[in-house]
């Protein structure tokens, strides 16, 4: 039985580094036609309303973006536990993650779900997501603190599977686009809740079952 854990568990660990460099060179391309500071590409382009009428959310935009693939590819070193030779290389990834997450994206998407495409639904979908990612990510900081290893563990694997809802907004927009062509509204009010609740789901089933 052990055995059959650690397979799935290096079977999984192999299938997130693949998945992960793929798509991490998709968003990392999404985050560079913001530079230098672009508002008339990509997103922003549906978002002129809030660009023009709040100065303020050009700020909160930018400190997610370009926060958020820092956030990405740390939380991803942290994640796998690796040092590569490198003293404290784990523990340092995992430092800039935590730190990135509880001062510069979780906040300004926290802020940014308010004003989330999609009606009611999807705001409250975007700022749920927003303060369990803040939660989960303070958890992981606090059970590092206190020595709590296996506990710490847990707690940012959850942060991470919500993290990576910035990835799986987008398979699911693409999914749901070709097969239904729905309403773009009503595409964000779905793809709202499934960026990030089957990841959570899943990973709370991984968790329990111990294979990761």
């Amino acid at each position: 039985m052990y055995s059959v854990k650690r397979n799935i568990s290096n079977a999984l660990k192999t299938l997130l580094i693949m998945g992960f460099g793929y798509f991490f060179w998709l968003m990392a391309n999404i985050t560079l036609e913001y530079v230098p500071l672009r508002t008339d590409v990509s997103f922003l382009m549906i978002k002129q309303t809030e660009v023009v009428e709040r100065k303020e959310y050009l700020y909160f935009f930018y400190t997610h973006v370009y926060a958020c693939i820092f956030v990405l590819f740390s939380g991803f070193l942290a994640i796998i536990k690796k040092d590569f030779g490198l003293k404290n290389f784990h523990k340092n990834a995992g430092k800039i993650y935590i730190f990135l997450i509880l001062f510069f994206a979780a906040p300004s998407g926290i802020y940014m779900g308010i004003f989330a495409n999609g009606g009611v639904y999807s705001k409250i979908s975007f700022v749920i997501l927003g303060c369990l990612w803040w939660v989960s990510t303070l958890k992981a900081f606090q059970s590092a603190k206190r020595k709590k290893f296996a506990e710490h563990k847990q707690w940012m694997w959850r942060s991470f599977a919500l993290t990576i809802s910035a990835i799986t907004l987008r398979m699911w927009k693409v999914i749901i686009v070709y097969l239904f062509h729905s309403n773009p509204m009503d595409v964000y009010q779905i793809i709202a809740w499934l960026s990030w609740v089957p990841n959570i789901l899943l990973i709370e089933y991984l968790l329990v079952k111990k294979y990761i």
